[in-house]
């Protein structure tokens, strides 16, 4: 029986086999398409359900997310019937986690986890700030669709935390900066030290601090998500992505 199946494939694989020896590029047949393409007895198609939402606990969700952030930086394909996923995902939703997020273009949350649809709520701010916004989402996420973790996810080379260590103003920039500006201080306060905006070690350590600062402000601003994680309801923890490895280290 003939399939429809909307797959995730590399590109590399179907459209660019490379001769090794000469260097020229090779379309390959019907029968080396198939096999590429995978049966669908392995595709993962199904998106969670409520009643396997509710089962989960936070500590089961880091584990998941521990797992697909080791297969994304061991390059382990994930193949998935988005297809079905988008059809099942239309009648109702129930993510394992939220992750708030930089907007930075070189972090494909889902990706880095090695989930898809249906799997994760993401919010993207520039420097993974906090404010009301991002905190009426958070608590959609978790008390409303019963997502079980928060990870604020910094990363490495992060240009809201460079322009917020050199002072930038410009438009609105400056009062989103405003939010970065305590973490800088108290690494500042910390040190001893100014730093600056070309010191690696300086630029992670504000990284660092300002998701720490995150979930402070987490806690504090949102009754709401600080009486569920007293009860044990959820979890908030912070985590940095490594650009160079793909690696997502929690904390």
């Amino acid at each position: 029986m003939k399939m429809n199946l909307f797959v995730f494939i590399p590109a590399m694989l179907i459209f660019s086999c490379r001769n090794i020896e000469t260097g020229s590029k090779e379309i390959p047949n019907k029968d080396s398409l198939s096999s590429i393409v995978p049966d669908s007895s392995i595709l993962i198609s199904q998106v969670l359900t409520k009643a396997q939402q509710d089962k989960l606990t936070p500590d089961q969700v880091i584990e998941s997310l521990s797992k697909g952030n080791e297969e994304f930086v061991n390059d382990l394909l994930t193949v998935r019937n988005n297809s079905r996923r988008i059809r099942e995902a239309a009648l109702g939703q129930y993510p394992k986690a939220v992750i708030l997020s930089c907007v930075d273009s070189r972090i494909p949350v889902e990706d880095v986890f090695h989930k898809g649809i249906g799997d994760l709520f993401v919010a993207r701010v520039a420097g993974n700030i906090v404010n009301e916004d991002i905190l009426g989402s958070l608590e959609f996420a978790c008390k409303v669709s019963g997502s079980k973790l928060i990870v604020v996810i910094g990363h490495e080379y992060c240009g809201a935390i460079k322009s917020a260590i050199d002072g930038v103003q410009l438009g609105n920039i400056t009062a989103l900066l405003s939010k970065i500006k305590p973490a800088v201080q108290y690494i500042q306060d910390s040190l001893k030290t100014k730093g600056s905006s070309s010191d690696a070690a300086f630029v992670d350590l504000v990284c660092r601090e300002n998701v720490v600062l995150a979930i402070q402000n987490i806690r504090k601003k949102s009754p709401v998500l600080r009486e569920m994680e007293k009860k044990g309801e959820i979890k908030i923890i912070g985590s940095v992505y490594h650009m160079k490895s793909g690696k997502v280290d929690f904390f």
